[in-house]
């Protein structure tokens, strides 16, 4: 850990420190290290002895939680081993880069994929937003396909929360169920019981997309103002 903690230091860029901050705020143990060199440095760790680095992390940083969550992404262990793991990382996640990078970090078999929708159900309950948010970011990643979908759909409509960043996570994951499974989706819209707020944020992040055409877009530009609210 002490190793990690001078590669840390040295790697400091004060610049992007400042930047990353104002991106997540109210998090102030953020070193300022790029996440191209913090990517870099998980497949070196991945290398050696790295659980020895995920049963000795302080936690003392930014980085060193976001190193934690590329570990177990990217390590070559067990589910059961990863369902360890996560299930002692999950309630340290506290803002939603380290949340999101780390979620998009697995690479899952097919065979992954059941068990894997199994385990990620029992954080359904959970109070904790960003919990919720790696579930509907786990989701969005690498369930966005049969059999998951009706699912996928029940769920988002009716998880109601106020937090924020469980918001923008199912506007999120519901956008790019629009550019993957639009017929679907849109059945979907004609009997939501989504929040107007959601609602609409989802269709401003779908018009957002570079994958959705000129035409789809004034669409929903039409649905948009039939439930006009202030996002």
């Amino acid at each position: 850990m002490e190793e990690v903690q001078a590669w840390l230091l040295q790697n400091q860029d004060l610049a992007y420190q400042k930047f990353q901050s104002s991106l997540c705020p109210g998090i102030s143990s953020i070193v300022g290290v790029r996440i191209p060199l913090l990517r870099k440095k998980a497949k070196d760790l991945l290398k050696q002895d790295y659980r020895f680095y995920l049963d000795h992390v302080t936690n003392a940083s930014y980085e060193e939680t976001m190193l934690e969550g590329l570990l177990i992404g990217e390590g070559k262990m067990s589910l059961e081993d990863k369902f360890f793991y996560l299930d002692r990382f999950l309630p340290k996640i506290d803002n939603w880069a380290i949340c999101d990078i780390c979620a998009s970090s697995f690479h899952l078999k097919e065979a992954d994929l059941a068990p894997f929708w199994e385990y990620l159900s029992k954080y359904r309950t959970s109070t904790r937003e960003f919990e919720i948010r790696f579930l509907l970011i786990m989701y969005l990643n690498y369930f966005i396909q049969d059999p998951y979908l009706d699912d996928l759909f029940s769920y988002v409509d009716g998880l109601v929360s106020d937090d924020y960043y469980v918001k923008m996570g199912i506007s999120w994951l519901l956008s790019v169920l629009y550019v993957k499974e639009k017929e679907r989706t849109i059945a979907y819209f004609k009997h939501h019981h989504l929040s107007p707020w959601v609602y609409q944020k989802t269709l401003q992040k779908i018009i957002e997309s570079r994958r959705v055409s000129e035409e789809e877009k004034k669409e929903i530009r039409k649905w948009k103002k039939e439930t006009k609210v202030e996002c």
